[in-house]
């Protein structure tokens, strides 16, 4: 049912179209559109909070010096926004439990 190692969007889809009945391409397209609203929200800079699985967190950096580990050269680091992943208690518990 699952490839090994990777969930992908086929995945999402196989598992709603098994579980909820509708066609592959309707699961497919269920997929997309809540991916692309998630995308839409983090371009719009709005975090994504999944309840049970995890929140995507927009943080601004500021400018900062870094350092090249190769030559020891200094050189500034722009800023830039980053999207970060908390996951949930109930995530972080099961993911223990498996293991």
């Amino acid at each position: 049912m699952r490839s090994v190692g990777t969930l992908t969007r086929a995945d999402l889809a196989e598992t709603i179209n098994y579980k909820m009945g509708f066609s592959r391409a309707e699961s497919l397209d269920l997929v997309e559109t809540i991916l692309a609203k998630m995308c839409d929200a983090l371009s719009d800079g709005e975090n994504v909070k999944l309840s049970g699985f995890g929140s995507f967190v927009l943080r601004d950096k500021k400018e900062r010096i870094g350092r090249n580990p190769k030559t020891g050269v200094e050189v500034p680091i722009t800023p830039r926004r980053v999207m970060t992943f908390r996951a949930s208690q109930k995530l972080k518990e099961r993911i223990a439990d498996a293991s």
